[in-house]
C-alpha cells in the first residue's frame, strides 16, 4: 500500500500531469483538498472508489482514513492543488505517514503562478530586466513569516515577485512594494487562474487599489515586477547566430567540438 501525492494543479481540469492521471486511475481510494481541486480531476478515479473531500477534515481525521485504507492493503491518492512543494501541508502528513512506515511517492504538478504567467502570456524572466522570481507570501492565521522574509528585502533585489495568499492585504503589499519598485511598476492579479472564471487585472503599484474588485480574494495571486507586460527588454544570447553552443558549433574552434 502506498499514499501517492499528487499535484492536480492550479485549477483547469486538463492540467493535470500524465502521472498524476494514471495515479489517481489506479487508486481505489482519494483524498482531494475539495476547496481548490476541480471536481474534473475526480473524473480519472476508478469505478467504485471511496472519495473523500479534505477540507472540513482536521489532520487527525486525514490520518485516521489513511490508516483505514492500509489497514485494507488500499493505495491512497492524495490531491492537493497546484504544486506540492509550496505551501501544500504535505510536509507534516509525510512526517506523520515516515513515522508510521507508510510509503509514499510525491509526484509534482502546475503551479499556480505559472498559469498565472501563461494566462498573460508572457514570460516572468527577462534579459536585462529580472532573471529571478521570488515565491512569497504575507503572514497568515496558518503560518507566520519567519523574521528574515520580509517584502521589502525581497522587492530590493528587483526580482519578479509572485505573492501568494496575500490579497486580502493589498494595502499592506503596496505600501511595502512602492519604494523599492517605485509607483509605475506594472502589476497583474490573476483570480483563479486557469479556471473558467478566471479574471486578471493589470495595473501599475500606483493605480491597482483603484480598479480591484472586491470579490478577488482567496485564490488571487500578485506578480509585482518590470518584466510584466513588457517589449523593452534584451534578448538573450541563447539564439544568438555567432553564438557557440554545444547542438550548434561556430567558429573554428568552437567549444565543444565533438558536437559537430
Amino acid at each position: 500500500m502506498t499514499v501517492h501525492f499528487i499535484g492536480a494543479g492550479p485549477g483547469a481540469a486538463d492540467l493535470l500531469t500524465l502521472r498524476g492521471r494514471d495515479l489517481i486511475a489506479s487508486c481505489p481510494v482519494c483524498l482531494y483538498a475539495g476547496s481548490l481541486v476541480p471536481e474534473g480531476v475526480l473524473a480519472h478515479c476508478p469505478p467504485g472508489a471511496r472519495i473523500v473531500n479534505t477540507a472540513p477534515l482536521s489532520l487527525d481525521e486525514i490520518m485516521a482514513e489513511i490508516a483505514a485504507a492500509h489497514a485494507e492493503g488500499k493505495d491512497v491518492a492524495r490531491l492537493h492543488s497546484g504544486d506540492l512543494s509550496i505551501w501544500s501541508a504535505m510536509g507534516e502528513q509525510l512526517r506523520r505517514l515516515r513515522a508510521l512506515g507508510i510509503p509514499v511517492t510525491v509526484t509534482p504538478g502546475v503551479p499556480s503562478f505559472s498559469a498565472a504567467a501563461a494566462a498573460l502570456e508572457t514570460e516572468l524572466t527577462l534579459p536585462g530586466l529580472a532573471q529571478s522570481v521570488v515565491l512569497t507570501r504575507t503572514p497568515g492565521r496558518a503560518s507566520a513569516m519567519p523574521e528574515g522574509e520580509k517584502l521589502a528585502a525581497f522587492a530590493a533585489t528587483g526580482a519578479v515577485l509572485a505573492i501568494h495568499l496575500s490579497i486580502h492585504l493589498l494595502d499592506k503589499v503596496v505600501a511595502e512594494l512602492t519604494p523599492h519598485y517605485g509607483g509605475d511598476c506594472p502589476v497583474a492579479i490573476v483570480w483563479r487562474a486557469s479556471w473558467p472564471d478566471q479574471r486578471i487585472v493589470r495595473a501599475t503599484l500606483a493605480t491597482l487599489d483603484a480598479i480591484v474588485a472586491a470579490e478577488m480574494e482567496r485564490t488571487a495571486l500578485i506578480l509585482v515586477g518590470r518584466t510584466l507586460g513588457t517589449a523593452d527588454f534584451d534578448e538573450s544570447r541563447l539564439y544568438a547566430a555567432e553564438y557557440d553552443r554545444r547542438y550548434r558549433p561556430v567558429g573554428a574552434e568552437p567549444r565543444f567540438p565533438e558536437a559537430s
